[in-house]
């Protein structure tokens, strides 16, 4: 069991588990150790393997999920060359290879063997795990299928070839580690510097979901086709009424290209003087990354928008080309205006630079979509499609004039107004078929 010979898939963040089960392939038969003491570390190795079922949701044979996830989430040499644009040219193919061998070994290696020599019962437990809802606290569950479904097919390669040119296979279609299993992160703060996190959880809201907008749709689904295609596009900019799907299509659009490398990463507004940090850590990566800035505004006191600035246009560095920067917000400039930076004269004398400071930031935006709130035609419209999508038998008339009642003393006419309608009608129903 050569795992100290790796070349390129060393330090694992997980690596506990396998030094244990090869210490123990190595030394289940030597004298000189206490039998309980192994068989102790057996069953502690079986305990963890049981608690990463339970915890990634995996299924079948663990130990082979467990190689599984190690290779899936290594970030080297040749697994970032190869997610994405496939086997990479030159030497580092003989040095993966070097290393699927050993992972062939500990693949192959019965444990069965060991097991009964330290009289360990249900090691089969391992072997053929079944879980019920097959939940995952880390992966959602597509990855975590995939994952399984690539420990199976580990096990039909015959060669560490075959193996190595399955995994290649695996990091072309779906990439590797944190940035190819999760398509939207956040940013959180950790010894002094910014790291980005997955986000487990993003609802599944598709583009056809979003009823109306068709033209400020089309606009960002035409931006957000070019970049991903590796064509130039801009930094886009959703402004409009509250309610009106902006955050939405953004969600949409995580969904709708992931498939295609498009990955998207959360910031809020305090978080803006870690964008470089980001940005650094994600610039040479083969995604597509969309920095995605929700509800962005600013008062008159907050400077945070003179770090959006640089990071956007105007810095020495130039923004890599698989960045974007998407934001929303309820204001078309961004940043809080007033009369006084247009006509008090008595503190500054050059007022228009100051006027000019501020819309410099939305000028940095090349795509700007509007999202209006719907006329009383549109938000029916919506409702009636939304209800009609739901399964709410009821006849329009009356669902019309339920929904003119519900939006007077719900905030107006909205997107959302006409989805809180509809959840509200299906709890209705709900409780009285209960």
């Amino acid at each position: 069991m050569r795992i100290n010979q790796l070349i390129i898939y060393r330090d694992f963040e997980d690596a506990g588990l396998l030094r244990d089960m090869v210490w123990l392939a190595e030394n289940y038969r030597d004298e000189f150790y206490n039998r309980e003491d192994l068989q102790g570390l057996f069953f502690d190795c079986m305990h963890r393997m049981l608690e990463m079922a339970g915890r990634y949701g995996f299924y079948g044979n663990l130990w082979h999920c467990y190689l599984a996830n190690l290779l899936v989430n290594h970030e080297n040499s040749y697994s970032c060359a190869a997610e994405i644009a496939g086997e990479p040219e030159g030497s580092v193919n003989a040095a993966a290879l070097h290393d699927i061998r050993i992972f062939r070994e500990l693949y192959d290696y019965d444990f069965g063997e060991v097991a009964e020599s330290l009289g360990v019962q249900d090691f089969d437990l391992i072997l053929s795990y079944q879980v019920g809802a097959r939940d995952s606290r880390v992966y959602n569950t597509r990855i975590r299928d995939r994952i399984c479904a690539l420990a199976e097919r580990f096990g039909r390669d015959h060669t560490a070839e075959q193996m190595k040119d399955t995994l290649t296979e695996f990091y072309r279609e779906y990439g590797v580690g944190r940035f190819g299993l999760h398509k939207a992160f956040r940013v959180e703060r950790e010894e002094g510097r910014a790291r980005i996190c997955p986000i487990l959880n993003i609802a599944h809201v598709r583009l056809d979901d979003l009823v109306g907008y068709e033209i400020a749709k089309k606009k960002l689904v035409d931006n957000t086709e070019a970049f991903v295609a590796g064509r130039k596009a801009n930094n886009c900019l959703l402004y409009g009424d509250a309610g009106t799907g902006k955050s939405s299509c953004i969600k949409a659009i995580a969904n709708e290209y992931y498939d295609r490398g498009l990955r998207i990463i959360e910031v809020y507004k305090h978080q803006f003087q870690d964008l470089n940090d980001v940005i650094a850590q994600i610039k040479n990566r083969n995604y597509k990354f969309i920095i995605y800035m929700d509800d962005l505004s600013f008062e008159e006191f907050e400077i945070e928008y003179k770090y959006l600035k640089a990071v956007i246009e105007g810095g020495l560095e130039k923004k890599p080309a698989n960045v974007l920067i998407y934001a929303t917000s309820n204001r078309r400039h961004l940043i809080r205006e007033t009369f006084k930076d247009k006509a008090d004269r008595d503190e500054e004398l050059h007022t228009n630079d100051t006027v000019q400071e501020k819309l410099s930031l939305v000028a940095r935006f090349g795509v700007t979509v509007y999202f209006g709130s719907p006329d009383q035609k549109q938000f029916l419209q919506i409702v009636s499609a939304l209800a009609a999508r739901s399964g709410i038998d009821m006849p329009e008339e009356e669902l019309w004039r339920r929904a003119g009642q519900w939006e007077l003393s719900h905030g107006g006419r909205s997107g959302r107004t006409a989805q809180q309608f509809i959840d509200y009608l299906l709890g209705t129903e709900e409780k009285d078929k209960g």
